[in-house]
């Protein structure tokens, strides 16, 4: 299996983040890739090369234009207002408050485009922001080139943000991108597997009324894990995407058997969707011991729930997401990868 991996994003460091009630050094940081790279190098899983350039015409289709145009502004913006450090929001138009004028402060500006302060910058975030795009499709572009499996090792992550709005670590929805892309060059229809411990709901908002996108998440109950206010049962798509939305939320301390027969449910959804291509956003934060998830996955099931989409039979597209536990990060996100390969 090929990988694509970017250098450029390890400019998104040392940044911090609202956790709890103190500013804390980000879960999301730049060990996270550079371990699963070492994996797939020390196992032999397959050549790993830079993405190409890409401009921002499709990623414009799934996000709002004027978001796209506020991302690259934002350091620069809180530089010009006198500060270092940490770019983060405090400010958020929520119920009852304007959300149809956007502010010209650069705080007030972060809130407007974020739903969350988790999705923080420094200098270089909007540099790895827009390789992790590169990242996802130039790996989309393996799959139309007839490769049966791509991994977009993608860092900042994507699945949470929405058509205009940023959050818990993520900026543009490569997954997201990457399914546009697909369709844009002859797929007929996508399906998007999500098997991070977090619900993707930057994902299902953007696809939310379309049907030639399906949209499955298997995560932690919103009802007591973040993002809280997307990923319940109920939520099964609007208008023309009526019925191909679908989410399985699962208790704290869920374990592989319950956990694996919601993947299997899932991939049974997949399979009657017959989508030309599938995305799966690979986040392995369903680990025992991540330090901020309440899953009990281990790392020896990490391979059999790769083979289990292997067996979907689709050409599939990986694209990485979340997963904290650092020192085992490599063994996990690889070992899907390796299942499906064996399988």
């Amino acid at each position: 299996m090929k990988t694509i991996f970017s250098p450029r994003h390890a400019r998104h460091s040392g940044n911090l983040e609202l956790c709890g009630n103190e500013l804390v050094p980000a879960f999301e940081k730049p060990s996270r890739a550079e371990i699963i790279r070492k994996r797939i190098d020390a196992i032999g899983l397959g050549p790993v090369d830079e993405p190409i350039e890409h401009d921002l015409a499709v990623a414009a289709k799934v996000h709002d234009p004027a978001y796209l145009d506020f991302l690259p502004t934002v350091y620069p913006e809180w530089e010009k207002s006198g500060r270092t450090g940490t770019a983060l929001p405090f400010v958020w138009p929520t119920r009852g408050l304007r959300g149809d004028v956007v502010p010209q402060a650069i705080d007030a500006r972060l809130g407007y485009y974020s739903f969350d302060a988790g999705a923080t910058f420094v200098k270089g975030t909007w540099e790895a922001v827009k390789s992790s795009h590169d990242t996802a499709l130039t790996a989309a572009r393996l799959l139309h080139a007839g490769e049966r499996a791509a991994f977009a090792l993608c860092r900042p992550p994507g699945h949470h943000a929405g058509r205009a709005f940023m959050g818990g670590y993520c900026y543009i929805n490569n997954a997201a991108v990457a399914a546009q892309w697909l369709l844009d060059n002859g797929a007929g229809r996508v399906s998007i597997l999500d098997i991070d411990y977090h619900h993707g709901n930057g994902t299902q908002q953007i696809f939310y009324a379309r049907s030639d996108v399906q949209v499955v998440n298997l995560h932690a109950d919103p009802l007591v894990e973040y993002p809280h206010f997307l990923g319940h049962a109920d939520e099964r798509g609007e208008g023309g995407g009526e019925g191909f939305n679908h989410n399985f939320p699962m208790p704290f301390g869920t374990r592989f058997g319950d956990w694996s027969a919601a993947l299997d449910k899932g991939c049974e959804l997949v399979a009657s969707h017959a989508p030309d291509v599938l995305v799966v956003s690979l986040g392995v934060d369903t680990f025992e011991r991540d330090p901020i998830s309440s899953f009990k996955l281990k790392s020896a099931d990490y391979l059999r729930i790769g083979s289990r989409i292997a067996k979907l039979g689709l050409p599939t597209l990986f694209v990485m997401e979340g997963g904290y536990a650092v020192d085992e990060i490599g063994v996990n996100a690889v070992g899907v990868l390796t299942g499906f390969e064996e399988g």
